[in-house]
């Protein structure tokens, strides 16, 4: 019996923000997003425009030249709606959800750099992301769209960056964290905030998820004044973002993301019946004896197991890779990466890769454990988002479940939940493996 299974001090849970910078950190390029967009704009009889082109909005030729420099070729689909928005005369407030590798971020970077005055020596943009790597990485994307903008200056309100007292800072774009911005507003008294002329609350949702972090940003921007533009973007949309963004962004436009709904049309779904993890893994190598693996992803329930099967597998001279919430979020990003290079065949992870991460590739998945919840039931969300790792981009992909026969009625829930049909299958019977890739 695998005792491990479902203990809660296995459980691989990644909080928010480690979440939110592994995607980041994971994105090469901007992707396709297959999103549908919604606008809600604050007065519904204004014409709503979007562009083709960056030439279409009439920018700064320094910043025309820093958007091609950076590689940026056409507005991507949340930019062609945001940014005329976001740059309009006079300004206009805006809550935009965006998931990550969008462009989300250089849309809001092009905002601050084209309403800053370089001959006004202060601070006059200010941005708060969640986290120390976060307020770097977005003081990078400034510095190289801004690279060609004489005496545009960034200065980062982040841990570490001990200012004095009484120090004037004459940088226009102050990238930090809510609680060092804090400090530098109301105890260092470094910031005069009547001079900020546009404020960005990047990931919102991860800001909520951080303790304090909601009441620090609430007591920032109601110490902006009135003509600030205030711009707030999230990866999600749940009613706490909503509420959160309703204390923080007066009379707002709304961009919403339509939910991109994961399907079971393009999976094929099989279980196997196991004793015990010994069997699970007898059967899992039959697979591998009987099917051709493009690349495969393995989910184990808790770090323990991951850590058994990984050993196991590699005792037994296959090339696989190890990826849990122990790691931290640049080794997590350096094991996905070699994945989708192909450098690693097979990934094994606990629920840190059962969302957002794509390779088109993965022609199978395995549940090595079956996902639960607190309540010891199934957890469907996480099933469909882990399976759904395959069957990507219109191709066929499979998944194979390895069952304990205690844990028969949770499959069951599974097949009558999703209306779906998962055929058993026996792992000792080499012929009928043989047979699914036909």
């Amino acid at each position: 019996m695998e005792k491990d299974d479902n203990k809660d001090d296995n459980d691989d849970r990644v909080p928010l923000a480690e979440t939110s910078l592994l995607n980041k950190l994971i994105r090469r390029s901007l992707i396709e997003s297959h999103h549908h967009v919604e606008v809600l704009q604050r007065d519904p009889k204004s014409p709503l425009f979007s562009i083709r082109t960056f030439e279409e909005l009439h920018l700064k030729k320094e910043l025309l030249q820093g958007i091609y420099a950076m590689g940026f070729n056409r507005p991507s689909k949340i930019q062609e709606t945001a940014l005329p928005m976001m740059l309009a005369d006079p300004p206009q407030n805006l809550i935009a959800q965006s998931q990550s590798g969008t462009g989300k971020t250089a849309a809001f970077v092009l905002a601050m750099l084209s309403r800053v005055n370089p001959d006004d020596r202060f601070p006059q943009c200010l941005c708060l992301a969640p986290t120390y790597e976060l307020a770097l990485q977005t003081g990078q994307v400034v510095e190289l769209m801004g690279r060609f903008c004489v005496n545009v200056r960034v200065m980062y309100a982040v841990r570490g960056n001990r200012v004095p007292r009484g120090t004037v800072i004459h940088d226009q774009i102050i990238i930090g964290t809510p609680g060092t911005v804090l400090d530098w507003c109301f105890k260092l008294k470094l910031l005069d905030v009547n001079s900020i002329r546009v404020f960005v609350l990047d990931e919102a949702d991860v800001m909520i998820d951080k303790q304090n972090f909601s009441d620090q940003c609430v007591r920032v921007q109601r110490t902006l004044p009135h003509s600030c533009q205030m711009l707030l973007f999230s990866a999600t949309f749940e009613d706490s973002v909503l509420h959160f963004a309703q204390r923080i962004v007066p009379d707002p436009n709304i961009i919403k993301l339509q939910r991109e709904e994961l399907t079971l049309n393009n999976i094929r779904q099989y279980y196997f019946e196991c004793e015990n993890k010994e069997a699970k893994y007898k059967a899992l190598c039959n697979i591998y004896g009987s099917i051709t693996v493009g690349q495969a992803i393995i989910f184990c329930q808790t770090r323990l197991n991951a850590r058994w099967l990984f050993s196991a597998l590699t005792n037994d001279g296959h090339q696989v890779s190890l990826l849990s919430g122990e790691l931290t979020v640049e080794e997590r990003a350096m094991v996905i990466q070699q994945f989708r290079d192909g450098k690693d065949k097979v990934l094994i992870t606990t629920n840190v890769c059962a969302r957002g991460i794509d390779v088109q590739q993965v022609t199978i998945v395995v549940n090595f454990s079956l996902p639960t919840n607190a309540m010891k039931t199934v957890d469907f969300d996480t099933y469909l988002h882990r399976i759904g790792r395959t069957g990507r981009f219109g191709k066929r992909g499979l998944a194979f479940n390895m069952v304990e026969k205690r844990n028969l009625p949770l499959l069951f829930s599974i097949q009558d939940y999703f209306q779906t049909t998962i055929k058993r299958l026996d792992p000792e019977d080499m012929d009928e493996l043989e047979k699914i890739e036909d």
